[in-house]
């Protein structure tokens, strides 16, 4: 499916790993770009297509990674939450990070492993970052270079200027944290199955075994938000992954739990600063 493809069936979003009994890990492969030790190189690229849905095993590199899917929508899960990435987004994760990788459809991933020396000038934290039309150029640019640069080549400028553009850009709010308290996962588990489920916090507390104040005390305190704003979150991050796979802004708008478009586009508008339909004309406007 490409970025402007539409779905007859909706399909169900991959299955993030908890950790435990399914917790399946992969060791670093020592000859993958994202163990690469050359400072030399900083910026390493790799170009993966997959077609059709997959969700990769929990696994971490020795550098940072930037995840860009020139198509298709990717789900990145950390033990701190998960971030959506729609079209001309990408994710930021930190050298050591252990993380799994998950999509619906077909993507078209476009990695760059950044050396662990020049990733401490970039977030410290995974996050969405917005990938601009010039920086787009320059990474689909770079997988043609792939690792064949030498210090002072054209090859090595066009990764200085990735990293320059990296250093400019800010986080956008879609990450999803994950709470630890056994209380708080059985909400949070239970709204990622239904993320349309309205009940309020005082209803969720009556089978939790925790009182409605313990509960929004602990989502503050684990989650860094209220209650209310950690479900708005899912709901966005889903109602992102959605439209960009083609979905209706109305049936997005109803699934997910709000009673009208306008307050779903409402929603949207307030939290990143376009409606729908202009947000992911943006996002794809360098195509």
């Amino acid at each position: 499916m490409t970025r402007n493809g539409q779905s007859g069936e909706r399909s169900e979003p991959p299955r993030v790993l908890k950790r435990g009994a399914d917790h399946v890990h992969l060791a670093p492969l020592p000859d993958h770009p994202g163990n690469l030790d050359d400072p030399a190189r900083p910026v390493a690229p790799l170009a993966i297509d997959y077609s059709g849905a997959s969700l990769r095993p929990w696994h971490h590199h020795r550098r940072g990674q930037l995840l860009y899917a020139d198509e298709g929508v990717m789900q990145v899960g950390t033990a701190a939450g998960t971030w959506v990435v729609a079209p001309e987004q990408a994710v930021w994760v930190p050298p050591g990070v252990e993380h799994q990788v998950g999509h619906r459809a077909g993507v078209a991933l476009r990695t760059l492993y950044i050396d662990p020396q020049v990733a401490r000038e970039l977030p410290g934290d995974c996050c969405v970052l917005a990938v601009p039309a010039l920086l787009r150029q320059l990474i689909l640019r770079a997988m043609q270079v792939g690792l064949d640069y030498a210090p002072g080549s054209a090859g090595a400028r066009l990764m200085a200027v990735i990293l320059d553009e990296l250093r400019r850009l800010e986080p956008e709010p879609m990450h999803l944290p994950h709470p630890r308290d056994p209380r708080l996962k059985k909400i949070t588990e239970a709204l990622l199955a239904e993320p349309a489920d309205g009940r309020a916090l005082a209803d969720w507390a009556k089978d939790s075994g925790a009182s409605e104040r313990t509960l929004a005390r602990l989502f503050v305190k684990e989650c860094g938000m209220t209650f209310g704003a950690w479900r708005e979150r899912l709901r966005l991050t889903q109602a992102v992954a959605r439209l960009a796979e083609g979905e209706a802004v109305t049936s997005v708008a109803y699934d997910l739990g709000y009673q009208s478009p306008s307050a779903f586009i409402a929603m949207f508008k307030r939290t990143l600063g376009d409606t729908p339909g202009r947000y992911l004309r943006k996002t794809q406007s360098s195509e």
